[in-house]
């Protein structure tokens, strides 16, 4: 059997890299992916789903070297699903609302957007704490 997951979003914050005990480099990112469609109310919906990266090896120092907040990126990778649910990670907001987020290991990372400091970037994405929480009623299936 096989996976494999394709996100293009925005990283939350920085990147943060730390080795693991074998001395290999791990760079934890978060992205936020955003969809806007009409609800069955005729009303806009605006919906963002947290994922939690984590790139191992080389491609773990490149992206902590080159990628910040707002930073435009396409993740390939698989899912890992939170060990004691089997499901996403939930937690709960400083606000008191459950949130989620999906952990993904990349297989590769793709930069996107302009490569130089003085052009323009990609619009930063909102932070964990603003992201809309959606409800059962929400899901399209």
């Amino acid at each position: 059997m096989y996976q494999q997951l394709i996100i293009v979003g925005n990283l939350g914050k920085d990147p943060e890299m730390r080795y693991m005990s074998n001395g290999t480099p791990v760079t934890s990112l978060n992205v936020a992916t955003n969809r806007k469609y009409t609800g069955s109310d005729g009303q806009v919906v605006k919906e963002t789903t947290w994922f939690r990266v984590s790139v191992f090896g080389k491609s773990a120092e490149t992206a902590a070297q080159y990628l910040k907040k707002g930073s435009a990126v396409l993740v390939e990778g698989r899912l890992t699903p939170d060990k004691t649910s089997g499901g996403p990670r939930t937690y709960q907001r400083q606000d008191g609302t459950m949130g989620a987020t999906y952990e993904v290991a990349a297989n590769t990372v793709r930069f996107l957007g302009s490569r130089g400091e003085g052009g323009p970037g990609p619009a930063p994405a909102p932070s964990e704490e603003d992201a809309p929480v959606g409800t059962e009623d929400e899901i399209p299936f």
